[in-house]
């Protein structure tokens, strides 16, 4: 059987919407050659710099924000960088035969090719009406105290949605209309153009794959049965949550096309750094400067964990920079609130400043009392010493 190749040229597809549209790479400030990682550094940079919650006096933010999640959903998805790479916009749009967003699925058209020839074998040829597509994801980003990270906490947030329209109750139709079925693809919501042996099946681009032509458009949707608003969600933070961590709040993305489902919100967490603490896992870090008189002679100080004061006692002849454990006073598992993390208190020698005549004398006759006994007080001097006397000879 002779077969000839259809060739698809780009100029098929409405070339004025996709030239309308920046490239992709230049939204994120990246290279073509740029690895999943640089673009999601990049990304993250630009989401947290337009996202709409730190933006409210500027307007531009949102349209900005919605560019650059575009632009990450193209580019950090492989099979969808691969054809905006070959083809343009033209590989990504949900009109063409990229279908890029809302989960449009790129071999669509192919696999109508060899269903036509080989009756639906691997491919979707025998399909019909509207196609059902899944409501993309959406991603928030939100910072947090290291004491909500340890403890856990239920909060709400803001995030935009999609409600069904008041005036028209989602029709899409101006009062005392009815939306009729599409003249271009007969409420198929695809058409198909074939040559030779070949056909290539697209979304229909009258009615964007509905099915459903609306003569008199509803004046507040414009014809598209809903309208844009803002949801108040919970947010649960569970106890031991580490930074970069995303909690999936299934069904609260996009909704989906045709009646498909929702898509999925991840919330993405950031902790904020701490004034005292330092985080390594579960345990904490934290510095304590202690007295003087305090190393040398021993004695109780007070101090701070994620739970309030506790008390330790630090031995006599404590050195600075000595490193003392407190059990159970670091932070939860994330997946077990019963294993607690240690807190390790690193203390410093706080050398006294500021003092008065008589309190220099006394410290002159302290140093030369020390001395007159040798090096029985100043261990690590002596050892140090002896390390290094080979140099001053």
């Amino acid at each position: 059987m002779n077969l000839r190749v259809l060739t698809i040229n780009k100029t098929y597809f409405n070339q004025e919407h996709i030239m309308a549209k920046q490239d992709f790479y230049e939204i994120l400030d990246v290279a073509r050659n740029a690895s999943d990682e640089e673009i999601k550094k990049a990304y993250r940079k630009l989401a947290m710099k337009y996202h709409p919650d730190r933006n409210q006096d500027n307007p531009n933010a949102e349209e900005k924000f919605k560019e650059v999640k575009e632009a990450y959903e193209m580019l950090s998805d492989p099979q969808k960088r691969a054809a905006y790479d070959q083809y343009g916009h033209a590989g990504v749009d949900p009109n063409g035969m990229g279908g890029g967003g809302g989960g449009h699925p790129f071999g669509d058209a192919f696999g109508d090719i060899f269903g036509d020839i080989f009756g639906g074998m691997g491919g979707r040829g025998g399909q019909r009406g509207p196609q059902v597509y899944r409501g993309s994801d959406l991603r928030y980003t939100m910072e947090i105290s290291l004491e909500d990270a340890a403890h856990g906490k239920i909060t709400q947030i803001r995030v935009p949605t999609w409600d069904e329209c008041d005036t028209c109750h989602g029709s899409g139709a101006e009062a005392g209309s009815t939306p009729e079925t599409c003249p271009t693809c007969q409420g198929q919501g695809q058409v198909r153009m074939s040559q030779g042996f070949f056909s290539v099946q697209q979304t229909c681009p009258k009615c964007h794959g509905t099915g459903k032509h609306i003569p008199k458009p509803c004046k507040t949707c414009h014809g598209q049965g809903k309208v844009k608003n803002n949801k108040t969600l919970e947010v649960n933070i569970p106890a031991g949550i580490e930074d970069g961590m995303r909690i999936r709040n299934a069904g609260k993305g996009e909704p989906g096309v045709n009646g498909g489902p929702a898509g999925d919100l991840f919330v993405e967490i950031h902790i904020k750094k701490h004034n005292v603490f330092e985080r390594d896992g579960t345990d904490l870090h934290c510095s304590v400067p202690i007295s003087f008189s305090t190393a040398a002679l021993g004695g109780d100080i007070e101090v701070p964990t994620l739970h309030g004061g506790a008390h330790m006692t630090i031995p006599e002849g404590t050195q600075t920079g000595q490193r003392f454990r407190l059990r159970g006073k670091g932070m939860p598992h994330v997946r077990s609130a019963s294993t607690i993390g240690d807190l390790f208190i690193h203390v410093t020698l706080e050398t006294p400043v500021k003092l008065s005549g008589e309190q220099k004398d006394l410290l002159r006759q302290f140093d030369e009392s020390l001395k007159s006994n040798g090096d029985k007080h100043s261990p690590q001097s002596k050892s140090w010493f002896d390390k290094v006397k080979g140099f001053f000879d």
